[in-house]
């Protein structure tokens, strides 16, 4: 195979063993241990069997130890299809292999780990995020390595641990303990952020803050609340003034954004009493923040810890603020990088789509890229429902991204 249109014919052909594939990988839960799950390794190990054969030129493994997991290890993994001039800056193409939890399982229509197929609808826990990219990305060196082509440049897929829960064990193991594997000048394509039509390439991303909040009061029973001090009252009203105090606080607003305000929104709340008839002594809640470039989230915190003292003193409670997740937004790659005009060009060329390149306010593994100083760029064409039951995408847009990829290998 020599032409493009042939190659895109032959991704057309192979989109039934493109569904097994995504079958076989995501039936094998790859969840963090902060979310309950062992890590990485078995669904890995089975990506590397399923493509032993392909005739990658290299297949590297960095593996980051981990306590947490029966292994004791959490994978990434390289693989290389080197190119004609070794002088030219590499293409990087990065996706994760772990998921999240599914959650309730009454709100899914099937089982999470079986992939269903329904026309053009894929769903399976993991079947957009990120397994559009790995398999799309996949098939896209697969197309090359069976048309026996070979690249101008090194194409590099690097598939990567940890990423829903920070990347420590991934991304950032990489770039600190294996930054060598890197040049400035290489070209770095991270595929996990879009829009259903494609048009967005991401350059910018919002500071995050994850901050646990645990809240002490004493414990009573319920019929004699004035002798008790109710932990979970003292938290709701903590969250709710919080939640618009900081919008008023921190209001700029930023086009750039696909959400342009900061946003301050409490989440995740642990189970505190068994029963209905006790007052609760302690609560744990959560605040997750998306806060713009211009703002400083240690200041942000600050504000946080000075109004937790009021609230101590005005409801008698302990409040205790930890900082879970919380990264500085990293420095934008430049809109007219060349990595954003490849992106630009493939996006046209496949589905027909001017993509324009803006800022959003979920965290990927770019961020750590650019904080390092590699300028990433984000591109997918996704349906948008990571994290949510029935997870869903479209085996035409595993396709068209698939096609998307091998412009860009082949650019």
């Amino acid at each position: 195979m020599n032409g493009i249109k042939e190659m895109d014919t032959a991704i057309e052909d192979m989109k039934g063993e493109m569904t097994a594939f995504a079958r076989e990988v995501l039936s094998l839960p790859a969840i963090a241990p902060e979310s309950g799950g062992t890590g990485e390794l078995e669904k890995a190990s089975r990506i590397l069997e399923l493509i032993s054969d392909w005739g990658f030129d290299s297949v590297e493994r960095y593996d980051a130890p981990d306590d947490r997991v029966p292994s004791g290890i959490r994978p990434n993994i390289v693989l290389r299809i080197k190119g004609k001039d070794p002088s030219l800056p590499k293409l990087w193409t990065f996706v994760h292999m772990d998921v999240v939890p599914p959650g309730d399982l009454k709100k899914w229509t099937g089982d999470p780990w079986t992939l269903r197929v329904d026309g053009d609808r894929l769903i399976a826990r993991g079947i957009e995020d990120n397994g559009q990219a790995l398999v799309s990305s996949l098939f896209a060196a697969r197309t090359v390595l069976k048309g026996k082509v070979r690249p101008e440049r090194d194409i590099c897929i690097c598939l990567v641990s940890d990423e829903e829960v920070g990347s420590a064990k991934g991304m950032v193991f990489l770039v600190n303990e294996h930054r060598g594997l890197f040049s400035e000048r290489d070209l770095f394509i991270v595929p996990d952020a879009g829009e259903p039509d494609g048009s967005l390439i991401e350059v910018s991303e919002k500071s995050i803050a994850w901050i646990k909040v645990s809240t002490y009061g004493k414990q009573v029973h319920a019929s004699i609340p004035n002798k008790g001090i109710n932990a979970n009252l003292a938290a709701m009203r903590f969250l709710v003034t919080m939640h618009d105090e900081l919008k008023e606080r921190y209001p700029l607003k930023d086009e750039l954004f696909d959400h342009p305000f900061s946003s301050f929104v409490p989440t995740k709340r642990e189970p505190n009493v068994p029963n209905v008839n006790t007052i609760p002594g302690e609560d744990v809640s959560y605040f997750d923040s998306r806060i713009l470039p211009q703002y400083d989230p240690d200041e942000v915190f600050s504000y946080l810890r000075s109004r937790a003292d009021d609230f101590e003193r005005e409801q008698g409670v302990r409040i205790e603020l930890e900082k879970l997740q919380f990264e500085r937004a990293a420095p934008p790659t430049p809109p007219d990088h060349p990595v954003v005009g490849m992106l630009k060009k493939a996006a046209k060329e496949v589905y027909g789509v001017d993509a324009t390149a803006r800022g959003i306010g979920g965290g990927t593994c770019a961020g750590i890229l650019r904080r390092a100083g590699f300028p990433a760029a984000v591109w997918s064409r996704i349906e948008e429902t990571a994290h949510m039951p029935d997870e869903t995408a479209l085996l035409s847009n595993y396709l068209g991204d698939c096609r998307v990829f091998l412009r860009l290998f082949l650019s």
